[in-house]
């Protein structure tokens, strides 16, 4: 995460999880809040899938992204689906549109994620144990001891 816009997109990604905890906590506790979750049983299940993907979306892995990405288009997209049907037919409310919109923002906020950590160049995940701060000196060439015939190549042991 180099790139501001990807500290962007993380940064809503957490908000929009805060956001679905206060929906799925006002629903449990049926306080009035104007959106409701389509079912609190799915959405408590998606909070910890979403907090596991978040984790490995901030370590730049591909498998977080993915899941990030099929589950909220799961979960919004069928939303978002029966949502255009109402807009179809004339009957929808402002419930409804709420929903519409939140659905909308949860699909594209997705394929962001996807889409920034496919296109990140250099994920953590990838680099597969290297230390950067000692790569310089040990894949460099010419800091290598050159060995003459003078070399003690004896290998001595202690006892």
């Amino acid at each position: 995460m180099k790139s501001i816009a990807s500290y962007l997109i993380t940064f809503f990604v957490v908000i929009f999880w805060i956001f679905r905890i206060a929906v799925a906590l006002t629903a449990s506790l049926d306080m009035d809040f104007g959106i409701k979750p389509m079912n609190l049983t799915i959405e408590i299940v998606l909070l910890f899938v979403t907090l596991l993907a978040i984790v490995l979306i901030i370590k730049r892995n591909i498998i977080g992204a993915l899941i990030y990405f099929s589950a909220y288009l799961l979960y919004f997209g069928s939303s978002a689906f029966s949502q255009i049907g109402y807009l179809s037919d004339g009957t929808m409310g402002i419930n409804s549109a709420a929903d519409l919109i939140i659905s909308f923002v949860a699909i594209i906020l997705s394929i962001m994620t996807l889409f920034d950590v496919l296109s990140d160049k250099v994920r953590t995940g990838s680099s597969s144990g290297r230390n950067k701060k000692t790569d310089w000196f040990y894949k460099n060439e010419q800091f290598d001891r050159k060995l003459d015939e003078r070399a003690d190549k004896n290998n001595y042991r202690t006892l």
